[in-house]
């Protein structure tokens, strides 16, 4: 009788857990605005992995760009080889064209419109997060 138990908590994991990563992921898809609104990222698979590309950007996010190197922002990667370390939790690399650098970062999912995106210099120090909200086609700029 335990042994058919734990069969069936097996056979249950097993086809939860699936649906609870293919969730999280769905909900980590789609169009984010920053807090400002100054930059719009399209996040989507990219292979196995998750990306987020720049496809909008007023003049000044353009501009503070160009100054720390990155000409065009248009187009670049902010979000780059995010793995899905658990549901709702992304972790890869964070592009910061201001400066020119990448840093070690999370993607969380609060919910099916908000997103909290962590980068950290080295290790967990010097840490900065940014809750990025979902942008559907009747709010753009």
């Amino acid at each position: 009788m335990r042994r058919l138990a734990l069969i069936l908590l097996a056979v249950a994991v097993a086809v939860m857990a699936p649906q609870s990563v293919a969730y999280a992921s769905d909900q980590s898809f789609g169009t984010w605005k920053n807090p400002q609104n100054s930059v719009h990222v399209r996040v989507e698979r990219c292979g196995e992995r998750m990306c987020g590309v720049v496809i909008w950007a007023n003049e000044k996010a353009q501009a503070d760009a160009r100054r720390g190197g990155t000409d065009p922002l248009i187009g670049s990667r902010l979000f780059q080889d995010f793995a899905l370390e658990r549901p709702g939790v992304w972790r890869g690399r964070v592009f910061v064209p201001d400066i020119g650098r990448t840093f070690a970062g999370t993607i969380s999912v609060i919910d099916d419109d908000t997103i909290v995106g962590r980068g950290c210099l080295v290790g967990r120090v010097g840490c900065r997060s940014q809750q990025w909200t979902r942008l559907r086609t009747d709010n753009w700029p």
